[in-house]
């Protein structure tokens, strides 16, 4: 079985009995299904159950499945969901995640323009101090048993709970607090603040360190390097909570951790997939399962959510998508820098420029300024004997007509559009968009026009001498580009399919002739190759790279830019997790609506990243160490050491970037911008941000998110956080 703390649906029902004057419910329930609080933990099985209650109220909504008897009311049991509203307000509310769904307030995450009475702030703070409550009682019914299985219970119970109180402290900053010693009644909790919160968090963890099970004891379970992260993490963001520098001490138990015997996952994807438990990577993990944990929550609904446009479902291994959360321009320039609206690659300039031929003018509305031979293309001459070639991009409906000048003195039109020029003639005008090769003989006044298509190949490519490998063309840049796995051979460029077009590079000095040599291929790998032809010189780029295998992005049918957000087409969508194995295979319960797939909160890469940002912040360690630890992520992202950084790239610049590359959409992202004093501020913007296209600065007061207006009725010890 994949998990191995099976979680009921029913795990634990509490019926606490007042008992009256006259006794008339002082009785014992005679249905054997129905528990009490004087017999739910009478077999020694009890506490393993009501164990799985605590890790369910992180995946599932209510104690059926997928609904019905939901553990919260108020806010429909699907949205209702702990991993769900987590995620929410962490991602959403930053440049890795949009969603297109107008529910309620959810669009104002991305806008950042929430407010005390929104419903899903509400359902996460609800959710925090759900856990907190059950965590409480179980805690409160297992301290001082002697049994050493009860007492480990007790103390990832402990964990569960305190996990819960760093979600509250780092959303809310200020929650209500309550322990076992507050007994069940009618009271109002006290509001705590984050330095008394962060003290009792650290506190507690450390408590509990030598009573959990040894690192990696059983799967899904806190153990001992899971609290040694949370307290890292808790370190690690302490100058935000309480003012004050933790990085040696987040060092401290980053090495614990490192030292702890996991390891990376041999490729990043297997951190995702539907057998994700068999990864030695994951430290703390939120677990699903399509049998025993049903709920629209959660990983289902972060897989079904992310599905929409031309995407099939069936490759994710669940039966449909929901159309919504995808992300932003900005994530996608963290691993293409120079991305463009025509596509993820950014060609490089052209090596060589034009030469200085003879030339002659294409002024046309195809292009801006419309109809000003002056700065319009150019046909070149190469050999100095009236005949002109080159290239130019027109939409369908666009026209132009040719000049012997940089004026409308001597020009040509075809007034019969039958390949003959006259001076004075017609606007050419062709039938389809599309990138023509033009030759002009004003010897003979005659042109033709020639609509191609261009594509590698060669021997050194995955279709050698038989079939072309693609290239797309970007009207921005002017550029034909591609991005291939090549061999250490040879290729040529050709136009539609055949052989009448063609170039390679005779003297390999990066400039192209019809017909010329074949191009070799220094070295087998990834290659971003470009050409770009207008007028000659004819150039091309052949540079070796390799693919950063983090950047899981479907592009087909999706824009880059998000002009409206409400549009599932509009932003890149995400790739990253998936209902089937890492071998293709389906997953252990294959399901159409409810998945496999756990949630890693807690990773190795993770701590790696966290040990590098310490260093670079003077907590100590090794610089020599951090570099390698990063390397480590890259050299297994790019599947060489192509990606791999110097010491002097190494910055927390560069770290805060890395861990977008690395850990987009696991729920650090805006803990992170806030450590780094980019999430409301003007110092990095992202689409949307502040509700404008291009990103606008928002108060600091949304660093935090505020107390729900209703918990602020309901109870007088509460005041709201600062600016709502």
């Amino acid at each position: 079985m994949k998990k191995y703390l099976k979680i009921s649906m029913a795990a634990l029902l509490l019926a606490v009995i007042t008992a009256s004057c006259i006794k008339d419910l002082d009785v014992t329930p005679l249905d054997k299904n129905v528990s009490t609080s004087a017999t739910v933990y009478d077999s020694p099985e009890a506490y393993i159950q009501g164990l799985a209650k605590l890790y369910a109220s992180f995946a599932v909504s209510g104690q059926q499945g997928p609904s019905g008897m939901p553990d919260i009311a108020g806010i429909d049991e699907g949205f209702s969901n702990y991993l769900r509203q987590y995620w929410n307000a962490q991602e959403l509310s930053t440049d890795e995640a949009v969603i297109a769904w107008n529910d309620a307030t959810i669009k104002d995450f991305h806008w950042q323009t929430w407010s005390p009475n929104d419903v899903f702030i509400q359902a996460v703070y609800s959710r925090i101090f759900f856990t907190i409550a059950l965590s409480n009682e179980y805690i409160r019914v297992t301290n001082g048993n002697a049994d050493a299985d009860i007492q480990k219970y007790n103390a990832e119970a402990r964990f569960i709970r305190a996990l819960a109180y760093w979600h509250a402290l780092d959303l809310f900053g200020n929650p209500p607090f309550v322990t076992e010693d507050d007994l069940p009644g009618a009271f109002f909790p006290r509001q705590t603040n984050p330095t008394e919160l962060f003290a009792y968090i650290e506190s507690e963890l450390k408590a509990i360190e030598d009573k959990l099970g040894a690192p990696r004891f059983e799967y899904g379970r806190a153990d001992q390097a899971a609290a040694w992260t949370l307290l890292a993490k808790l370190y690690q963001n302490a100058p935000v909570y309480i003012g004050q520098d933790k990085n040696a001490e987040c060092l401290a138990y980053c090495e614990r951790v490192i030292n702890a015997g996991y390891q990376l996952a041999p490729a990043y994807q297997n951190n995702f997939m539907a057998d994700n438990n068999t990864s030695q990577e994951i430290i703390f993990s939120i677990n699903y399962d399509g049998e025993y944990t049903r709920s629209f929550g959660g990983m289902v609904y972060l897989i079904h959510a992310a599905i929409g446009g031309t995407m099939p479902a069936a490759d994710f291994g669940v039966g449909g998508g929901w159309g919504g959360i995808r992300t932003t321009k900005a994530l996608v320039q963290k691993f293409y820098p120079n991305v463009t609206s025509a596509g993820l690659y950014s060609s490089p300039k052209p090596r060589k420029h034009k030469a200085d031929y003879p030339v002659i003018y294409v002024p046309g509305d195809y292009q801006e300024p419309t109809w000003d031979p002056a700065n319009s293309t150019q046909l070149a001459s190469v050999n100095s004997d009236g005949t002109y070639e080159g290239y130019i991009y027109v939409e369908a409906g666009k026209q132009f007509k040719f000049t012997d000048g940089p004026s409308w003195d001597v020009n040509y039109g075809d007034d019969g559009m039958d390949g003959t020029l006259e001076a004075g003639g017609a606007n050419i005008a062709p039938a389809e968009t599309g990138y023509y090769k033009l030759n002009v003989n004003l010897n003979d006044l005659t042109y033709t026009m020639v609509k191609t298509e261009w594509g590698v190949i060669g021997d050194g490519t995955a279709g050698g001498w038989d079939t072309d490998q693609n290239m797309t063309y970007d009207p921005e840049t002017k550029l034909w580009s591609a991005m291939l796995d090549l061999t250490a051979a040879s290729i040529k460029f050709r136009a539609n399919d055949g052989w009448d077009i063609n170039y390679g590079d005779t003297g390999l000095d990066g400039i192209l002739e019809a017909g010329g040599e074949n191009i070799p291929v220094p070295e087998a790998g990834t290659y971003v190759i470009t050409m770009k032809l207008g007028t000659p010189d004819y150039t091309y780029t052949l540079e070796r790279t390799s693919f950063d295998s983090r950047a899981m992005f479907w592009t087909d049918g999706q824009s880059l830019d998000i002009v409206d957000i409400g549009q599932f087409t509009e932003g890149y969508a995400i790739t990253k997790f998936k209902n089937v194995n890492a071998d293709g295979s389906p997953a252990v319960r294959p399901h159409p609506d409810f998945v496999c797939t756990d949630y890693p909160m807690f990773r190795l890469a993770d701590v790696y990243l966290m040990y590098a940002e310490c260093v670079l912040r003077g907590g100590g360690g090794n610089a020599g160490t951090a570099l390698d630890y990063v390397n480590q992520l890259r050299t297994r992202a790019y599947g060489d050491s192509f990606g791999n950084i110097t010491s002097g790239q190494l910055t927390l610049d560069f770290i805060l970037d890395e861990r977008a590359r690395e850990l987009y959409w696991e729920g650090h992202r805006r803990t992170d911008l806030i450590r780094y004093n980019k999430f409301t501020t003007a110092d990095y913007l992202w689409p949307w941000k502040g509700r404008t296209p291009e990103g606008t600065a928002t108060g600091s007061f949304r660093n935090l998110y505020p107390i729900p207006s209703a918990d602020l009725g309901a109870n007088p010890n509460l005041k709201q956080n600062t600016g709502y």
